[in-house]
């Protein structure tokens, strides 16, 4: 009878782990993607509150960078364009942080059981990364173009990203989804504030 329960536990965990985890149906829509993933509304308004990143920027960030795929890597390298090489970067999960970036998140907010394969840390490290680049470069946080320069580049290397004209187009691409996802927003921010969950 154990047993029993302990299988019935394990399939439901995979079936909440699973819906949690898959990439949404609408993606260019900000409504339709909390609509569905109600709870990843509730952490991206916590990180604007916290970190003063607004929830559109977050969510252009995570488009361009993994388009909300929650296992997303750069894609291997090849030798004779055939065999799989190694990946370019260690570049992970919904924000695309690299290892060490992620280690220093983790140092700096006590943060220490955060994984980059969960929606709720990966936008409270753009909430971490788009404030410290807002301290360490002068950026405001509603300045989607340059923010993401500063995330894509670096703080070191944002100085440089006149003479990368591809970084430059994706930036554009970042900002012109922030508009969108900011204007999407207005027409259902009300309906998502209502508390329909409890969440700790």
């Amino acid at each position: 009878m154990k047993r029993k329960s302990f299988n019935k536990f394990l399939i439901l965990f995979f079936l909440i782990f699973s819906a949690c985890s898959s990439i949404p149906k609408n993606v260019s829509n900000s409504c339709d993607i909390f609509d569905e993933r109600y709870f990843w509304y509730k952490h991206a308004k916590k990180v604007e509150q916290k970190w003063g990143t607004p929830i559109y920027l977050q969510l252009a960030i995570i488009r361009m960078e993994s388009d909300f795929d929650w296992l997303a890597k750069p894609p291997r390298q090849k030798i004779f364009k055939i065999i799989p090489f190694k990946r370019p970067s260690s570049s992970f999960g919904y924000s695309q942080a690299v290892k060490g970036t992620w280690e220093q998140y983790k140092r700096e907010t006590g943060n220490k059981v955060a994984t980059r394969a969960r929606f709720k840390d990966s936008v409270d490290f753009i909430g971490w990364y788009t404030n410290k680049t807002e301290t360490i470069l002068k950026i405001s946080k509603k300045d989607a173009f340059k923010q993401y320069l500063a995330y894509h580049e670096g703080w070191g290397n944002y100085k440089y990203y006149k003479k990368n004209e591809k970084v430059i187009r994706l930036a554009k691409r970042v900002e012109k989804q922030s508009n969108i996802y900011k204007k999407q927003l207005s027409s259902c921010k009300d309906s998502l504030n209502k508390n329909r969950y409890l969440i700790f």
